[in-house]
């Protein structure tokens, strides 16, 4: 048994495959025994937020499209058809158990501000005190690049911060993490916990996306390293085993569980910036200034920086990468992308000559730089 007695808060998502029939088809039947779940927890007093694929997959069944489109615009016009269909599935389902829910609509980039986030937690805090259950889903209406690679699991683990998770469970159409692709070999293995994310299990995910969904065991492992950076647990699940929700919540060994305790814990800060905000531009630095940060979690001083690329102001989140593009670290700017171009390369005590000011001695301050642990 797993314990699972100080899980206060759940983030659940479901996948489009998890959402539908044989037929791709949106399939209430299979949504109304995860609602089912979803309400045992909610009468043991748990937090719950649900994230939800399956808008594409709604648009499609309520057209009566049997292939989904390959083209980015159909794709968003299916996406705001079906969303509003697949709300009300939810709403209509979540009333049989006397339990209320609401839409939040996200994009990738609404983690990068955090005015931005702070609304989102404020507006989020509201709801649970109402008792409603959030429903969150990527707008792909307006997504572009995201609608490409379907990252709902990555977005489910960005909300783990935004409700103070204690577990992230992510519902799919497989068992868990296998130690090959159970697809090919059926002498696969389940793994059943992870206590740390290394590269040995990151060979491990080599299933392509499945005929429904686009989030694949990669996307899946990406979210378990997200999460377990916050000090959160995450589980991978197959939604067709009866109670599998339920069953994990009462500790019983199914599915694949990612501990994440030989992992480090970042402040919440520090998790805003490494994994919830939106790099700008990068800072490349040259052998001496990756060593120094890498082994000491120096400063980035102006004397270690080889290029610039994009452009940004000061205060502006970028990716610190070493010479052959590796990113080594992200960090908050002192100086914009143009002043840096300016100084790049020259010693602290040379900054006031070149720029006519100083108003800092480092480019990225140590307190303001995350370093990357993979």
């Amino acid at each position: 048994m797993r314990d699972v007695s100080k899980i206060k808060s759940v983030v659940i998502k479901i996948g489009s495959s998890s959402l539908c029939d044989a037929s791709n088809k949106i399939n209430k039947e299979k949504i109304l025994k995860l609602i089912n779940q979803i309400a045992i927890l909610k009468r043991r007093g748990l937090k719950v937020t649900l994230v939800s694929s399956g808008a594409i997959m709604a648009g499609m069944d309520k057209l009566g499209l049997e292939t989904k489109p390959t083209n980015i615009p159909q794709k968003q016009a299916l996406a705001a058809i079906g969303q509003a269909s697949l709300m009300q599935i939810y709403e209509d389902l979540f009333e049989l158990f006397d339990l209320k829910c609401a839409q939040v609509l996200l994009n990738h980039d609404d983690f990068g501000e955090r005015m931005r986030l702070l609304n989102l937690t404020n507006a989020l805090n509201s709801m649970f005190e109402y008792d409603v259950i959030p429903i969150i889903n990527e707008n792909d209406t307006l997504a572009v690049d995201e609608i490409k690679v379907g990252d709902n699991d990555t977005l489910a683990a960005l909300m783990v911060p935004m409700v103070d998770g204690d577990l992230l469970v992510l519902v799919s159409d497989i068992n868990g993490l296998y130690d090959d692709n159970p697809h090919t070999n059926p002498e696969a293995t389940l793994i059943h916990n992870v206590v740390c994310i290394d590269d040995s299990i990151r060979s491990m995910a080599k299933d392509p996306t499945t005929k429904v969904g686009t989030g694949g065991m990669v996307t899946k492992i990406k979210a378990a390293k997200i999460v377990n950076d916050y000090g959160c647990a995450m589980a991978i699940v197959n939604g067709q085993q009866p109670d599998v929700i339920v069953d994990l919540l009462d500790g019983e060994i199914v599915g694949t569980w990612f501990d994440g305790k030989a992992g480090r814990t970042l402040t919440s800060r520090q998790h805003w910036l490494f994994h919830r905000s939106s790099p700008k531009g990068k800072i490349v630095v040259d052998k001496g200034a990756a060593k120094a940060l890498l082994e000491k979690h120096t400063s980035l001083l102006p004397k270690g920086i080889i290029d610039v690329t994009g452009d940004f102001l000061m205060s502006a989140v970028v990716e610190i990468v070493d010479q052959q593009g590796k990113v080594l670290a992200r960090g908050q700017t002192n100086y914009s992308s143009d002043e840096i171009r300016l100084i790049k390369g020259l010693k602290t005590d040379q900054i006031e000559a070149v720029l006519h000011y100083k108003d800092y001695d480092t480019i990225i301050h140590a307190n303001n730089l995350v370093l990357n642990k993979e």
